[in-house]
Protein backbone atom coordinates (compact mmCIF):
# COMPACT_ATOMS: atom_id res chain seq x y z
CA UNK A 1 0.00 0.00 0.00
CA UNK A 2 1.37 3.41 -0.97
CA UNK A 3 2.32 5.78 1.83
CA UNK A 4 -0.11 8.40 0.48
CA UNK A 5 -2.97 5.90 0.48
CA UNK A 6 -2.12 4.72 4.00
CA UNK A 7 -2.12 8.32 5.24
CA UNK A 8 -5.64 8.81 3.86
CA UNK A 9 -6.78 5.54 5.43
CA UNK A 10 -5.39 6.56 8.83
CA UNK A 11 -7.12 9.94 8.58
CA UNK A 12 -10.47 8.32 7.70
CA UNK A 13 -10.17 5.74 10.47
CA UNK A 14 -9.38 8.48 13.00
CA UNK A 15 -12.43 10.48 11.90
CA UNK A 16 -14.84 7.55 12.05
CA UNK A 17 -13.42 6.41 15.41
CA UNK A 18 -14.03 9.90 16.81
CA UNK A 19 -17.58 9.89 15.42
CA UNK A 20 -18.35 6.50 16.95
CA UNK A 21 -16.95 7.59 20.30
CA UNK A 22 -18.83 10.90 20.20
CA UNK A 23 -22.13 9.24 19.28
CA UNK A 24 -21.65 6.41 21.81
CA UNK A 25 -22.31 4.05 18.92
CA UNK A 26 -24.25 1.24 20.64
CA UNK A 27 -26.36 3.67 22.64
CA UNK A 28 -27.07 5.79 19.55
CA UNK A 29 -28.30 2.75 17.59
CA UNK A 30 -30.55 1.67 20.46
CA UNK A 31 -31.94 5.19 20.73
CA UNK A 32 -32.59 5.31 16.98
CA UNK A 33 -34.55 2.05 17.26
CA UNK A 34 -36.63 3.55 20.07
CA UNK A 35 -37.35 6.66 18.02
CA UNK A 36 -38.36 4.57 15.00
CA UNK A 37 -40.87 2.74 17.20
CA UNK A 38 -42.28 6.06 18.43
CA UNK A 39 -42.66 7.36 14.87
CA UNK A 40 -44.75 4.32 13.98
CA UNK A 41 -47.12 5.03 16.90
CA UNK A 42 -50.22 6.94 15.57
CA UNK A 43 -50.63 8.64 18.96
CA UNK A 44 -47.36 10.48 18.53
CA UNK A 45 -48.95 13.36 16.65
CA UNK A 46 -51.49 14.00 19.39
CA UNK A 47 -48.81 16.33 20.73
CA UNK A 48 -47.35 18.09 17.64
CA UNK A 49 -44.58 19.84 19.59
CA UNK A 50 -43.33 16.60 21.13
CA UNK A 51 -43.62 14.87 17.74
CA UNK A 52 -41.43 17.50 16.10
CA UNK A 53 -38.77 16.98 18.78
CA UNK A 54 -38.85 13.23 18.17
CA UNK A 55 -38.57 13.68 14.40
CA UNK A 56 -35.72 16.18 14.79
CA UNK A 57 -33.73 13.83 17.06
CA UNK A 58 -34.44 10.86 14.77
CA UNK A 59 -33.26 12.75 11.69
CA UNK A 60 -30.07 13.87 13.44
CA UNK A 61 -29.20 10.34 14.57
CA UNK A 62 -30.05 8.83 11.18
CA UNK A 63 -27.80 11.32 9.38
CA UNK A 64 -24.88 10.86 11.78
CA UNK A 65 -25.07 7.05 11.86
CA UNK A 66 -25.73 6.76 8.12
CA UNK A 67 -22.85 9.06 7.19
CA UNK A 68 -20.42 7.08 9.36
CA UNK A 69 -21.55 3.73 7.97
CA UNK A 70 -21.34 5.00 4.38
CA UNK A 71 -17.77 6.24 4.88
CA UNK A 72 -16.69 2.93 6.42
CA UNK A 73 -18.28 0.96 3.55
CA UNK A 74 -16.67 3.13 0.87
CA UNK A 75 -13.30 2.88 2.65
CA UNK A 76 -13.49 -0.91 2.69
CA UNK A 77 -14.47 -1.09 -1.00
CA UNK A 78 -11.75 1.35 -2.08
CA UNK A 79 -9.01 -0.45 -0.12
CA UNK A 80 -10.04 -3.77 -1.71
CA UNK A 81 -9.93 -2.13 -5.15
CA UNK A 82 -6.41 -0.79 -4.55
CA UNK A 83 -5.19 -4.16 -3.29
CA UNK A 84 -6.57 -5.89 -6.40
CA UNK A 85 -4.96 -3.25 -8.63
CA UNK A 86 -1.60 -3.70 -6.88
CA UNK A 87 -1.82 -7.46 -7.37
CA UNK A 88 -2.43 -6.93 -11.09
CA UNK A 89 0.11 -4.12 -11.41
CA UNK A 90 -2.48 -1.65 -12.73
CA UNK A 91 -0.91 1.73 -11.86
CA UNK A 92 -3.73 3.76 -13.39
CA UNK A 93 -6.34 2.01 -11.24
CA UNK A 94 -4.13 2.45 -8.17
CA UNK A 95 -3.93 6.20 -8.84
CA UNK A 96 -7.71 6.36 -9.15
CA UNK A 97 -8.08 4.51 -5.85
CA UNK A 98 -5.67 6.83 -4.03
CA UNK A 99 -7.51 9.83 -5.44
CA UNK A 100 -10.81 8.37 -4.22
CA UNK A 101 -9.31 7.87 -0.76
CA UNK A 102 -8.26 11.51 -0.67
CA UNK A 103 -11.78 12.67 -1.55
CA UNK A 104 -13.22 10.29 1.05
CA UNK A 105 -10.81 11.64 3.69
CA UNK A 106 -11.97 15.21 2.97
CA UNK A 107 -15.60 14.13 3.25
CA UNK A 108 -14.92 12.28 6.50
CA UNK A 109 -13.43 15.42 8.02
CA UNK A 110 -16.43 17.52 6.98
CA UNK A 111 -18.86 14.91 8.31
CA UNK A 112 -16.91 14.81 11.55
CA UNK A 113 -17.25 18.57 12.02
CA UNK A 114 -20.96 18.46 11.17
CA UNK A 115 -21.63 15.58 13.57
CA UNK A 116 -19.70 17.23 16.40
CA UNK A 117 -21.95 20.29 16.08
CA UNK A 118 -24.70 18.48 17.92
CA UNK A 119 -25.23 20.91 20.76
CA UNK A 120 -28.67 22.10 21.77
CA UNK A 121 -28.41 25.34 19.76
CA UNK A 122 -25.55 24.59 17.36
CA UNK A 123 -27.86 24.48 14.32
CA UNK A 124 -29.37 27.92 15.09
CA UNK A 125 -28.62 31.26 13.49
CA UNK A 126 -26.13 33.39 15.40
CA UNK A 127 -25.85 36.94 16.65
CA UNK A 128 -22.28 38.27 16.62
CA UNK A 129 -21.66 41.34 18.78
CA UNK A 130 -18.36 43.21 18.46
CA UNK A 131 -17.24 45.97 20.86
CA UNK A 132 -14.09 48.07 20.67
CA UNK A 133 -11.90 48.04 23.76
CA UNK A 134 -9.77 50.79 25.27
CA UNK A 135 -7.46 52.44 22.77
CA UNK A 136 -9.57 54.92 20.84
CA UNK A 137 -9.26 54.94 17.06
CA UNK A 138 -6.83 52.01 16.99
CA UNK A 139 -9.22 49.66 18.84
CA UNK A 140 -12.23 50.93 16.89
CA UNK A 141 -10.44 50.16 13.62
CA UNK A 142 -9.64 46.67 14.93
CA UNK A 143 -13.29 46.13 15.94
CA UNK A 144 -14.34 47.16 12.43
CA UNK A 145 -11.93 44.59 10.94
CA UNK A 146 -13.46 41.88 13.12
CA UNK A 147 -16.99 42.81 12.09
CA UNK A 148 -16.02 42.62 8.42
CA UNK A 149 -14.22 39.34 9.04
CA UNK A 150 -17.33 37.63 10.40
CA UNK A 151 -19.51 39.17 7.68
CA UNK A 152 -17.19 37.94 4.92
CA UNK A 153 -16.87 34.52 6.51
CA UNK A 154 -20.66 34.15 6.58
CA UNK A 155 -21.05 35.29 2.97
CA UNK A 156 -18.21 33.00 1.86
CA UNK A 157 -20.05 30.02 3.35
CA UNK A 158 -23.38 30.84 1.72
CA UNK A 159 -24.96 32.39 4.80
CA UNK A 160 -27.08 35.53 4.97
CA UNK A 161 -25.54 38.38 6.97
CA UNK A 162 -27.74 41.16 8.37
CA UNK A 163 -26.56 44.28 10.23
CA UNK A 164 -28.68 44.70 13.39
CA UNK A 165 -26.92 47.53 15.21
CA UNK A 166 -23.97 49.77 14.34
CA UNK A 167 -22.15 52.63 16.08
CA UNK A 168 -19.37 54.09 13.96
CA UNK A 169 -16.05 55.27 15.39
CA UNK A 170 -15.05 58.93 15.26
CA UNK A 171 -12.23 58.47 12.74
CA UNK A 172 -12.33 54.83 11.66
CA UNK A 173 -13.89 51.47 12.47
CA UNK A 174 -16.73 51.00 14.92
CA UNK A 175 -17.45 51.46 18.59
CA UNK A 176 -19.83 48.50 18.53
CA UNK A 177 -21.88 46.47 16.07
CA UNK A 178 -24.21 43.49 16.07
CA UNK A 179 -24.76 41.29 13.04
CA UNK A 180 -27.05 38.33 12.48
CA UNK A 181 -25.60 35.39 10.55
CA UNK A 182 -28.29 33.10 9.19
CA UNK A 183 -27.28 29.66 7.99
CA UNK A 184 -26.90 26.00 8.90
CA UNK A 185 -24.85 25.48 12.08
CA UNK A 186 -24.00 29.19 12.23
CA UNK A 187 -23.92 29.26 16.03
CA UNK A 188 -22.11 25.92 16.32
CA UNK A 189 -19.33 27.17 14.03
CA UNK A 190 -18.97 30.58 15.65
CA UNK A 191 -19.64 30.04 19.36
CA UNK A 192 -15.96 29.59 20.32
CA UNK A 193 -15.19 33.02 18.83
CA UNK A 194 -16.58 34.62 22.01
CA UNK A 195 -13.84 36.34 23.96
CA UNK A 196 -11.22 39.06 23.67
CA UNK A 197 -9.34 39.48 20.38
CA UNK A 198 -5.99 41.29 20.44
CA UNK A 199 -4.05 42.77 17.53
CA UNK A 200 -0.41 43.90 17.65
CA UNK A 201 0.70 46.08 14.73
CA UNK A 202 2.47 49.27 13.74
CA UNK A 203 -0.38 51.73 13.83
CA UNK A 204 -1.34 53.50 10.60
CA UNK A 205 -2.74 56.29 12.80
CA UNK A 206 0.54 56.97 14.63
CA UNK A 207 2.82 59.45 12.85
CA UNK A 208 5.78 57.99 14.79
CA UNK A 209 5.04 54.49 13.41
CA UNK A 210 5.00 52.94 16.89
CA UNK A 211 3.69 49.47 17.64
CA UNK A 212 0.24 49.40 19.24
CA UNK A 213 -1.80 46.67 20.92
CA UNK A 214 -5.54 46.85 20.32
CA UNK A 215 -8.36 44.93 21.99
CA UNK A 216 -11.92 44.15 20.96
CA UNK A 217 -14.46 41.82 22.52
CA UNK A 218 -16.69 39.43 20.60
CA UNK A 219 -19.86 37.86 21.93
CA UNK A 220 -21.69 35.13 20.00
CA UNK A 221 -25.13 33.89 21.00
CA UNK A 222 -27.82 31.82 19.23
CA UNK A 223 -31.11 33.04 17.84
CA UNK A 224 -33.96 31.66 19.93
CA UNK A 225 -37.17 30.56 18.21
CA UNK A 226 -40.64 30.65 19.74
CA UNK A 227 -40.48 26.94 20.63
CA UNK A 228 -37.88 27.66 23.33
CA UNK A 229 -39.47 29.07 26.46
CA UNK A 230 -37.40 31.92 27.92
CA UNK A 231 -39.06 33.65 30.85
CA UNK A 232 -38.49 37.42 30.93
CA UNK A 233 -40.03 39.56 33.65
CA UNK A 234 -40.98 42.96 32.22
CA UNK A 235 -40.29 44.54 35.63
CA UNK A 236 -36.62 43.54 35.22
CA UNK A 237 -36.22 45.55 32.01
CA UNK A 238 -35.14 49.14 31.47
CA UNK A 239 -36.03 50.32 27.96
CA UNK A 240 -34.37 53.44 26.54
CA UNK A 241 -34.99 55.07 23.17
CA UNK A 242 -32.61 57.35 21.31
CA UNK A 243 -31.98 58.70 17.85
CA UNK A 244 -30.53 56.25 15.39
CA UNK A 245 -27.19 57.08 13.80
CA UNK A 246 -26.06 56.25 10.32
CA UNK A 247 -25.73 57.43 6.75
CA UNK A 248 -28.99 59.23 6.12
CA UNK A 249 -32.31 57.67 5.25
CA UNK A 250 -35.83 58.04 6.59
CA UNK A 251 -36.03 58.51 10.39
CA UNK A 252 -32.21 58.50 10.77
CA UNK A 253 -31.25 61.26 13.27
CA UNK A 254 -34.80 62.61 13.17
CA UNK A 255 -36.83 60.38 15.53
CA UNK A 256 -36.12 58.31 18.64
CA UNK A 257 -36.48 55.05 16.72
CA UNK A 258 -33.45 53.21 18.17
CA UNK A 259 -34.09 51.01 21.22
CA UNK A 260 -31.80 49.83 24.02
CA UNK A 261 -32.98 47.22 26.54
CA UNK A 262 -31.14 46.54 29.80
CA UNK A 263 -31.87 43.37 31.76
CA UNK A 264 -31.23 44.62 35.31
CA UNK A 265 -30.64 41.28 37.14
CA UNK A 266 -27.91 40.14 34.71
CA UNK A 267 -26.67 43.49 33.39
CA UNK A 268 -27.18 42.35 29.79
CA UNK A 269 -27.64 45.25 27.37
CA UNK A 270 -28.95 44.86 23.80
CA UNK A 271 -29.86 47.47 21.22
CA UNK A 272 -31.23 47.76 17.71
CA UNK A 273 -31.49 50.67 15.28
CA UNK A 274 -31.59 49.09 11.82
CA UNK A 275 -35.39 49.18 11.48
CA UNK A 276 -37.31 52.34 10.58
CA UNK A 277 -39.84 52.15 13.40
CA UNK A 278 -39.30 52.06 17.15
CA UNK A 279 -41.78 49.18 17.39
CA UNK A 280 -39.75 46.95 15.06
CA UNK A 281 -36.48 47.88 16.75
CA UNK A 282 -38.00 47.03 20.14
CA UNK A 283 -39.12 43.61 18.85
CA UNK A 284 -35.65 42.85 17.43
CA UNK A 285 -33.92 43.99 20.64
CA UNK A 286 -36.27 41.79 22.66
CA UNK A 287 -35.30 38.81 20.47
CA UNK A 288 -31.64 39.55 21.13
CA UNK A 289 -32.30 39.71 24.87
CA UNK A 290 -34.00 36.30 24.85
CA UNK A 291 -31.05 34.93 22.88
CA UNK A 292 -28.54 36.33 25.39
CA UNK A 293 -30.47 34.89 28.34
CA UNK A 294 -30.63 31.53 26.59
CA UNK A 295 -26.86 31.65 25.97
CA UNK A 296 -26.32 32.31 29.68
CA UNK A 297 -28.38 29.23 30.50
CA UNK A 298 -26.40 27.12 28.00
CA UNK A 299 -23.14 28.26 29.60
CA UNK A 300 -24.39 27.27 33.05
CA UNK A 301 -25.31 23.79 31.78
CA UNK A 302 -21.94 23.42 30.06
CA UNK A 303 -20.12 24.47 33.23
CA UNK A 304 -22.06 21.90 35.24
CA UNK A 305 -21.35 19.18 32.68
CA UNK A 306 -17.64 20.02 32.67
CA UNK A 307 -17.55 19.90 36.46
CA UNK A 308 -19.04 16.39 36.37
CA UNK A 309 -16.74 15.26 33.58
CA UNK A 310 -13.39 15.75 35.30
CA UNK A 311 -11.59 14.00 32.44
CA UNK A 312 -12.49 16.79 30.00
CA UNK A 313 -9.26 18.48 28.92
CA UNK A 314 -10.09 20.44 25.77
CA UNK A 315 -11.40 23.73 27.16
CA UNK A 316 -11.52 25.40 23.74
CA UNK A 317 -10.92 29.07 23.02
CA UNK A 318 -14.25 30.52 24.09
CA UNK A 319 -13.97 33.52 26.44
CA UNK A 320 -10.17 33.69 26.21
CA UNK A 321 -7.79 36.08 24.49
CA UNK A 322 -7.00 35.32 20.85
CA UNK A 323 -4.03 37.22 19.45
CA UNK A 324 -2.96 38.34 15.98
CA UNK A 325 0.30 40.02 15.06
CA UNK A 326 0.79 42.29 12.07
CA UNK A 327 4.56 42.47 11.60
CA UNK A 328 6.70 44.50 9.19
CA UNK A 329 6.72 43.45 5.53
CA UNK A 330 3.02 42.52 5.84
CA UNK A 331 3.60 39.25 7.73
CA UNK A 332 0.36 38.50 9.59
CA UNK A 333 0.02 35.64 12.04
CA UNK A 334 -2.89 34.23 14.03
CA UNK A 335 -1.15 33.13 17.22
CA UNK A 336 -3.72 30.41 17.87
CA UNK A 337 -3.86 28.59 14.54
CA UNK A 338 -0.39 29.53 13.32
CA UNK A 339 -1.91 30.79 10.05
CA UNK A 340 0.60 33.17 8.48
CA UNK A 341 0.17 35.36 5.41
CA UNK A 342 2.94 37.04 3.46
CA UNK A 343 0.61 38.62 0.93
CA UNK A 344 1.87 41.71 -0.90
CA UNK A 345 1.24 45.04 0.78
CA UNK A 346 -1.45 46.06 -1.67
CA UNK A 347 -3.56 43.11 -0.46
CA UNK A 348 -3.30 43.71 3.27
CA UNK A 349 -2.92 47.48 3.61
CA UNK A 350 -6.29 48.63 4.90
CA UNK A 351 -7.74 45.20 4.19
CA UNK A 352 -6.53 43.00 7.03
CA UNK A 353 -10.01 41.51 7.38
CA UNK A 354 -9.37 39.40 4.26
CA UNK A 355 -6.64 37.60 6.14
CA UNK A 356 -8.83 37.44 9.25
CA UNK A 357 -11.63 35.73 7.31
CA UNK A 358 -9.11 33.14 6.09
CA UNK A 359 -7.89 32.59 9.65
CA UNK A 360 -11.46 32.15 10.88
CA UNK A 361 -12.18 29.56 8.18
CA UNK A 362 -9.16 27.56 9.31
CA UNK A 363 -10.18 27.85 12.97
CA UNK A 364 -13.69 26.56 12.28
CA UNK A 365 -13.03 23.87 9.68
CA UNK A 366 -9.32 23.12 9.96
CA UNK A 367 -8.94 23.73 6.23
CA UNK A 368 -5.93 25.63 4.87
CA UNK A 369 -7.15 28.88 3.34
CA UNK A 370 -5.04 31.29 1.32
CA UNK A 371 -5.76 34.95 1.97
CA UNK A 372 -5.92 35.49 -1.80
CA UNK A 373 -9.01 33.24 -1.91
CA UNK A 374 -11.00 35.48 0.43
CA UNK A 375 -12.98 37.92 -1.65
Amino acid sequence: MRAEAQAHIDQINAATALLRRFLDWDKANRRLGELNDKVEDPALWDDPKAAQEVMRERRRLEEAIGATQKIETELKDTVELIEMAEAEGDEELIDDGVRSLGELADRAEKDKVAALLAGEADANNAYVEVNAGAGGTESQDWAGMLQRMYSRWGERHGMKVELIDHHAGEQAGIKSATIMIRGENAYGNLKTESGVHRLVRISPYDSSARRHTSFASVWVYPEVDDDIDIEVNEADLRIDTYRASGAGGQHINTTDSAVRITHIPTGIVVSCQNQRSQHKNRAEAYKQLRARLYENELQKREAEANAVNAAKTDIGWGHQIRSYVLQPYQLVKDLRTGVTSTAPSDVLDGDLDRFMAAALSQRVTGEKVDVEDVE
